[in-house]
């Protein structure tokens, strides 16, 4: 009985485990590579799959979801000789598990080196310059190559983005002195302007200011004469009214004839010929009230059309 039961146990035993590779379950997103005796012969979506136990076997499990991939930094040379180092990010997925197996050994590697490659040969066409401001023509020319040389390998790059671009210590050094001497430039152009416009703006003030002051003496040397018309005019016609004789007017004259003089600027001043004849009824006025009478009686020659008399210095 006994070889009975251990034959009967290694029979449970192989049943149990050909039912364990008869059942295949494959997870979501992903897919299995079934061969039959070394030969490919179907995939395996997601979900419960029968194969046949001995016979068939699992070559590979792939993942169809997007992956990302980063690359090591990797030293190019630009057109003007220098060394930068690029960092580069490769999003892909899996579109066929057949040719992502049997097309290339690995495809992350082959992917790895082309996308080396690639970079080599565009950056090698471009200036340092040109290198750091053109992230987005360098990504789109990168994408385009890779896309076309994986699509015989199943897969489909997605996305290319380049992580950093490192230049030289030297370049970068020459970078930041140039950077600070454009701040520089920038900030002393700000100030000059600055101070241009402060000038600007201070003359319009000092020309509007003076304008006012012009238009304000204008104005008011307008209103002294004006002033000065009204009170000869008021002073003409109250003569005129009050009929004055030879006698108050040559009185008056020489009320006025020390306001006349004062000031040393007034070396010569002039009198009228008319003031002749006020004088000598002045004269003959007051001779009446005193010894000069006399003088005032006596004909004498008549005075010139016009007189003229120099103020003593204050000096002589």
């Amino acid at each position: 009985m006994e070889p009975i039961i251990i034959v009967l146990i290694i029979l449970v035993v192989l049943v149990f485990i050909a039912l364990i590779k008869t059942i295949q379950v494959i997870p979501q997103a992903s897919a299995a590579i079934v061969e039959r005796f070394g030969r490919y012969t179907r995939t395996l979506n997601a979900g419960l799959n029968i194969v046949v136990p001995f016979i068939d076997s699992i070559r590979n499990r792939i993942d169809l979801r997007e992956q990302v991939v980063p690359f090591p930094p990797q030293p190019v040379i630009t057109q003007d000789n220098l060394v930068v180092n690029i960092d580069t990010v490769i999003y892909y997925q899996v579109t066929d598990a057949r040719a992502a197996t049997y097309e290339v050994a690995s495809y992350i590697q082959a992917i790895e080196q082309l996308t080396v490659t690639t970079l080599r040969n565009i950056i090698g066409g471009m200036d340092l310059e040109r290198t750091l401001t053109s992230r987005e023509e360098i990504n789109a020319a990168l994408r385009g190559v890779l896309d076309e040389a994986t699509g015989k390998w199943g897969i489909r790059v997605n996305r290319v983005e380049l992580k950093a671009i490192e230049p030289p210590t030297s370049i970068q050094d020459s970078m930041e002195k140039q950077m600070r001497a454009d701040r520089d430039k920038r900030a002393a152009i700000l100030t000059a302007e600055g101070i241009r416009q402060s000038q600007i703006l201070t003359a319009e003030g000092e020309k509007q200011s003076a304008i006012l002051r012009a238009e304000g003496e204008a104005r008011a040397a307008a209103l002294r004469a004006e002033g000065e018309a009204q009170a000869i005019r008021t002073v003409f016609e109250s003569i005129h009214a009050g009929d004055a004789d030879q006698k108050l007017l040559a009185y008056q004259y020489l009320q006025m004839l020390p306001k006349i003089a004062e000031g040393d600027a007034n070396k010569l001043w002039i009198v009228p010929s008319e003031i002749g004849d006020a004088l000598k009824g002045l004269s003959g006025a007051m001779g009446n009230f005193g010894p000069m009478g006399g003088m005032g009686g006596g004909g004498g020659q008549a005075p010139q059309p016009t007189e003229r008399r120099e103020k003593p210095s204050v000096t002589d």
